[in-house]
């Protein structure tokens, strides 16, 4: 059965690359998520206070993939320790998220944070909150990095 998740890992391009070679994953979209403007675009997120992060969807087979398995992998895809950045991106829109898309999502992302959290020396400052409206970003972000071999 074919299911959504919704993560937010910094500049959405490389976690769009890591999650893509993930088995069972079936579809990748990236895009812009949790702010306050309708229909943002690239510029408005980068430039402008929208709130919006850069995120992932992914469409996953739970035959091949559990959610938690999904987790697992956001948690090794990024820092989660840092506020509003990865790496070099600074901003809001580049903050550490997990959109859930229904309770047992909520849960799995809640237990699993406390699972990692002693993997890290820092605290988590990874937000979970319910999923709001997914706006695909512009399309030559999707799979940008297999378009440019970047």
């Amino acid at each position: 059965m074919i299911q959504k998740a919704l993560f937010g890992a910094g500049c959405f391009w490389g976690v769009e690359e890591h999650f893509i070679k993930v088995n069972g994953v079936t579809k990748t979209e990236v895009g812009y998520s949790g702010g306050k403007t309708i229909n943002p675009t690239y510029e408005n997120v980068c430039y402008e206070n929208t709130d919006h992060v850069e995120v992932l969807q992914i469409e996953f087979d739970e035959n091949i993939i559990s959610y938690e398995n999904l987790v697992e992998e956001f948690w090794q895809c990024h820092d989660p320790t840092t506020l509003d950045r990865q790496g070099p991106d600074v901003g809001r829109q580049y903050r550490s998220v997990i959109y859930y898309l229904n309770n047992k999502q909520k849960n799995i992302a809640q237990k699993s944070k406390e699972k990692y959290q002693p993997n890290f020396e820092n605290r988590i400052v990874t937000e979970i909150s319910k999923a709001d409206i997914f706006y695909k970003a512009e399309e030559y972000h999707q799979q940008y990095i297999q378009k440019t071999k970047n």
